[in-house]
């Protein structure tokens, strides 16, 4: 029985898992998409780095 209770609670994390995925992938047919903000942080350390290097070799 505690084999059973214990494939039932996987079973249902995969569920949750599938359907947060699914309304993920919902949101960003409909055009909610969001940047995540580590990607633009990474951004603008790459342009500030550009811009240093510029300027300090030119």
């Amino acid at each position: 029985m505690a084999d059973r209770g214990r494939r039932s609670a996987w079973i249902d994390r995969v569920e949750r898992r599938r359907a947060k995925i699914r309304e993920e992938i919902e949101r960003n047919r409909r055009g909610e998409y969001r940047v995540p903000t580590w990607v633009l942080v990474v951004a603008l350390g790459i342009v500030l780095a550009g811009w240093a290097a510029v300027v300090l070799t030119g």
